[in-house]
């Protein structure tokens, strides 16, 4: 196979092999997985060896809102080309996108534009750091890879565990950043306040997704909002995965909460380098205060596709049928589970449109790679994540209850008989960021 050579190829040419971590094979089917794209379609992929796969797992990592190559966002990217994608003058489109971030929310005033959402998140960070006056951080999740997020790591090398994944070292981290950001979990309030007392005045900045695993509970989010309030610091939601999963823009909107600042990536341009920086304009403004500037921000295709892919998703209602589809797939694992006598823990916490499974088994690792494995033999690309995009349909979703019924069986079968290691031909699937980089 093509695919997982030139994979080997490229851990000899690129350090880890990836540009992004997600997209590692060794998370998904070591040794096995395609690893790489000769076109991509809808919900088709077809890898270097000419096999077809319909992906029912996470979709450019959830970037592909609309599906694969979708063709008006194709259409205005082309344009955009055409037009000439770079110039000594500034792209129109940038302005138009503003206004349209500033449309869908009201209490926002002023939009930057970066192209990826761990330089956004630092763009905003740098941002409320300059218009508090404050260099402490409160951060709860995952938010990207730069020195202000692994600075938690520095003092503590478990800070991040939980949030991140455990163990991972902030190497190339200056020590000097130590005390700069502390994590606190969703949903523990008292851990924020003890950071915000630990700050003693110095917390300037106040950085979460608004929901993703968990909804908030007891008034959570209202109670951040108003730590933020006291203590002078700029509250940032990061909606880099979760924007535009449940509302045209930030979920947050329907959280009823609002931030200082927003921050989006990923779906916004359905996989075209744009990301997005919005806030109000009290908080904007001490951009002008300090240096942020990128040649590549001022490109065309990204605010294009943007525009693009904002306008087809509210013509069409993305929201409601990417939602629909993450209940069905999530309703073909529960009902497999039951039938074959497996245990998964399915319930969806979080958002149907970031549904997600796992066995609840000591062997849970062996039994998702040969979930992964068996479904890939089936031409299906399936992981223990589904990140539903506008071109996925009932009739795949049909498909997919066929495969997964048959693999479901399979693995009931070799957990009663006890041949679960046998079954295995390729290296365990392995879990965590860190385990990636050790």
């Amino acid at each position: 196979m093509k695919g997982p050579d030139l994979y080997v190829k490229a851990k000899t040419l690129i350090p880890g092999g990836t540009q992004l971590l997600s997209k590692r094979p060794e998370l998904f089917l070591p040794e096995k997985w395609p690893a790489y794209y000769s076109r991509a379609k809808g919900v088709d992929v077809i890898d270097l060896d000419g096999r077809t796969f319909t992906d029912m797992s996470i979709m450019g990592v959830g970037a592909c809102i609309l599906g694969y190559a979708d063709l008006d966002v194709e259409a205005a990217v082309i344009e955009a080309v055409k037009a000439g994608n770079q110039c000594t003058l500034n792209s129109p489109q940038e302005v138009e996108l503003a206004e349209k971030l500033v449309e869908l929310h009201p209490w926002a005033d002023m939009v930057r534009y970066s192209r990826s959402g761990g330089e956004a998140m630092s763009m905003a960070v740098r941002i409320a750091r300059a218009a508090s006056g404050k260099d402490v951080v409160a951060f709860s999740g995952y938010h990207g890879w730069t020195d202000w997020y692994l600075a938690a790591n520095l003092g503590e090398d478990s800070a991040l565990d939980g949030h991140l994944m455990p163990g991972l070292q902030p190497t190339g981290v200056p020590r000097a950043l130590a005390g700069s950001a502390y994590a606190f979990h969703y949903n523990d309030i008292e851990e924020l306040e003890e950071i915000a007392k630990k700050a003693n005045g110095k917390l300037g900045v106040i950085v979460m997704e608004p929901r993703r695993g968990e909804l908030p509970k007891d008034g959570f989010l209202e109670k951040v909002r108003q730590i933020a309030n006291r203590e002078g610091a700029v509250l940032i939601f990061d909606e880099i995965t979760t924007g535009w999963r449940a509302c045209s823009g930030g979920i947050h909107m329907v959280m009823d909460v609002k931030p200082d600042i927003a921050v989006f990536a990923k779906a916004m341009a359905n996989g075209y380098a744009i990301s997005a920086v919005i806030g109000t304009r009290a908080i904007m403004e001490a951009a002008q205060s300090t240096f942020i500037s990128s040649t590549n921000w001022t490109e065309r295709i990204g605010p294009a596709a943007a525009l693009a892919t904002i306008s087809k998703y509210q013509l069409l209602d993305v929201q409601s049928h990417i939602n629909h589809i993450g209940e069905l797939v999530t309703t073909v694992w529960t009902r497999l589970a039951a039938k074959y006598g497996l245990e998964i823990d399915a319930e969806n916490h979080g958002l149907a449109s970031l549904a997600h499974f796992s066995f609840k088994h000591p062997e849970e690792l062996i039994l998702s790679t040969y979930f992964t494995s068996r479904m890939l033999d089936l031409g299906w690309l399936a992981y223990t994540q589904f990140k539903p995009s506008l071109a996925h349909t009932e009739k795949h979703v049909e498909g997919y209850s066929v495969a997964c019924e048959l693999v479901f069986a399979e693995i009931a079968n070799l957990i009663k008989s006890e041949a679960i290691a046998d079954a295995m031909i390729t290296p365990t699937a392995k879990r965590g960021f860190a385990r990636l980089t050790s």
